[in-house]
């Protein structure tokens, strides 16, 4: 099955699909088992770059209540030049207090030993259950374990290092214009990050003069177009590290792309979901009122609902962008502005449009279905 699967996404010509256990050259992956997860799954992944020289972009959650690893990052990672990544899955580190900013400090300590590099040009992620204490020996355990396996084929081991609730991995290894580009991302729940995803990390030996700014109009265009459940994750985490050793610039749109299909990805593995859909709010007044629309749509119950049941009420839709814009007075909203057709559709992906007909602006957000297991799994996340 092609990684590029989406009817949303158009990747560039001459995109050549590797086997994903592989990474771009120049970096090398594992992962171990720590305890963090039960059934011995792998719950601890190392992902580092061999090259002295990298270049590097890191986007981080607002989540005003951030996880300890996310303050670490922001605080004592070196802006640009990040080499490697440490990763655990099973625990958040989040609401943690002083403890847990010392754990994540010590996780980047015993990964840049394990490495041979220096703290501060180790990222640490983590994910999972908030509030909880880390396990610390357990985990520094399984960094020591994880960096005796890194290597060129660690892709794989390292994607599964860094799933909670999800029920596929995601990940993908391309090869396009002499450069080549590898992914990993997790995420199904607590989604609605307003900034990243859960976890993303991409590597490449591509030249990105910027890559702060690379990756930061990718996300725009991908991770911040989804929800799951109008939920932003206090952990989100999105880092790319390009070596230049190709010398070759990553071909136009290749980022991008990877990270919507993702993004995508990430819609139709929500939590419980069996279907996807994107929606469309055209002739918005402002390009806020658009957006605020669409996120209303996106996120209503309602017409969440309505996808997994596959009923084309649009109804829900008028009702969802009324609320949205409360106090004004849009007029009637009837089946002349409201596609909602492929709601009803077999389709897995369905596409939803609205036109407000009061401007020129529009907008638009992927969003998964909501049914029972949802509600089922979350009611018994910690239990």
């Amino acid at each position: 099955m092609s990684f590029f699967r989406s009817r949303w996404v158009s990747p560039p010509d001459g995109v050549e699909e590797l086997d994903p256990a592989d990474l771009a050259p120049g970096f090398r992956a594992g992962g171990a088992h720590c305890g963090l997860k039960g059934g011995g799954k792998t719950d601890i992944g190392l992902l580092v770059c061999d090259a002295p020289e990298v270049r590097s972009g890191l986007v981080l959650t607002r989540n005003a209540a951030a996880a300890a690893p996310v303050r670490v990052c922001r605080e004592r990672c070196e802006a640009g030049a990040v080499r490697a990544a440490v990763v655990n899955s099973g625990n958040a580190n989040a609401e943690t207090g002083e403890r847990g900013y010392a754990d994540a400090v010590a996780m980047c300590e015993a990964a840049a030993r394990s490495l041979g590099l220096r703290p501060q040009q180790v990222a640490v992620a983590e994910t999972g259950v908030i509030g909880v204490p880390l396990p610390l020996d357990d985990v520094l355990a399984g960094i020591e374990k994880a960096a005796a396996g890194v290597s060129e084929i660690g892709g794989v081991r390292f994607s599964e290092a860094i799933l909670t609730t999800d029920r596929w991995p995601k990940r993908c290894t391309l090869r396009a214009g002499g450069v080549t580009i590898s992914a990993q991302a997790k995420g199904a729940g607590m989604i609605e990050p307003n900034m990243a995803t859960m976890l993303c990390f991409v590597q490449t030996d591509a030249v990105v003069d910027d890559p702060q700014a690379a990756l930061r109009a990718a996300v725009d265009a991908s991770f911040n177009r989804i929800t799951v459940d109008g939920q932003m994750s206090t952990n989100d985490t999105v880092l790319l590290q390009a070596t230049g050793a190709a010398g070759k610039p990553l071909p136009a749109g290749l980022l991008e792309a990877v990270l919507m299909q993702l993004a995508i990805e990430i819609v139709r593995d929500g939590e419980g979901a069996a279907r996807a859909a994107r929606v469309e709010v055209s002739e918005a007044a402002s390009p806020a009122e658009a957006e605020r629309v669409a996120r209303a749509i996106a996120n209503s119950p309602l017409v969440k609902t309505a996808l997994y049941g596959r009923d084309p009420n649009w109804g829900r839709i008028a009702q969802a962008a009324g609320a949205a814009l409360a106090g004004d007075d849009i007029g009637d909203l009837g089946p002349e502005a409201i596609d909602a057709e492929e709601l009803g559709g077999e389709a897995e992906e369905a596409e939803i449009g609205l036109r407000l007909g009061r401007g020129e602006h529009r907008a638009h957000v992927w969003f998964s279905d909501l049914g029972y297991e949802y509600v089922k799994l979350n009611a018994e996340y910690t239990t």
